[in-house]
């Protein structure tokens, strides 16, 4: 059963226009029953996306649902992290997924790319920044792994599905470092 989640909460964008097979967002996926079943709900279009309205009712995307991590029960949107990661002056541009882990279940691994011209940090340094930057430390890598470029389609957004299969599948290229972070 859907329900609205209040002001401030995280839930799934849904969305709809006019009447179904009318004027809609889409009437549905040529020939695809399971996918329409799957994607509607009850006119309205499961976006995919998670999101969070403020007071005013202004809509703010948070993430992918299918790129949150489950990690000892909490959730983490792949987004925040990048972003951490991104603001620090020697990142190009990092891709968070989630690694199976035995105790937490998923932890963060961050695929980065450096820089031309910047020291290269090493996984610790990025840890530390970005738990010093406000990251709470639950959501903070766990793993990190440099890699020269990352995946990209044709619309130059980054597959994070193809990067957690080269990551799962043993690929050098996307071998990480642990990084052991304790509490104080």
């Amino acid at each position: 059963m859907e329900r609205d989640v209040p002001a401030g909460e995280v839930g799934e964008i849904l969305v709809r226009c006019g009447a179904p097979g009318e004027r809609s967002v889409m009437r549905g996926y040529y020939r695809m029953p399971e996918a329409n079943a799957e994607a509607f709900t009850d006119g309205w279009l499961r976006t995919g996306d998670v999101g969070r309205l403020d007071a005013d009712g202004f809509l703010y995307f948070v993430d992918r649902a299918k790129d949150m991590i489950v990690s000892g029960g909490l959730n983490i949107y792949s987004r925040e992290v990048e972003i951490f990661l991104d603001s620090h002056p020697a990142v190009l541009e990092s891709a968070i997924i989630g690694h199976p882990d035995e105790k937490w279940g998923e932890v963060c691994k961050a695929c980065v790319v450096t820089r031309s011209g910047w020291e290269k940090p090493t996984p610790e340094e990025l840890v530390d920044y970005c738990i010093r930057e406000g990251l709470p430390r639950y959501k903070a890598p766990k793993i990190v792994a440099f890699v020269e470029s990352l995946p990209k389609n044709e619309n130059k957004k980054v597959v994070k599905k193809e990067i957690k299969r080269m990551s799962l599948s043993g690929d050098p290229r996307y071998e990480g470092v642990r990084v052991r972070k304790e509490k104080p």
